[in-house]
């Protein structure tokens, strides 16, 4: 599976960001939930998938006061 090069990478996470806080507290979960949903269809194995759920589980960093 192809990767993102850092500077894709950065600037795939700074609009994910913005898209988090835009959609709000309140549906903040509904929203990661419908994107995780669309991104799974893009990549359409289901082990991949299942794969990456269990490596972003496991590596949740620890929440920051800074951010």
């Amino acid at each position: 599976m192809p990767e993102l090069n850092s500077h894709s990478r950065d600037r795939v996470y700074t609009h994910c960001a913005r898209a988090v806080s835009a959609a709000g507290r309140e549906s903040e979960s509904l929203f990661l939930a419908r994107l995780a949903l669309l991104l799974f269809e893009q990549i359409g194995d289901a082990q991949a998938c299942e794969a990456a759920i269990d490596a972003a589980l496991h590596s949740l960093p620890a929440p920051s006061l800074s951010a």
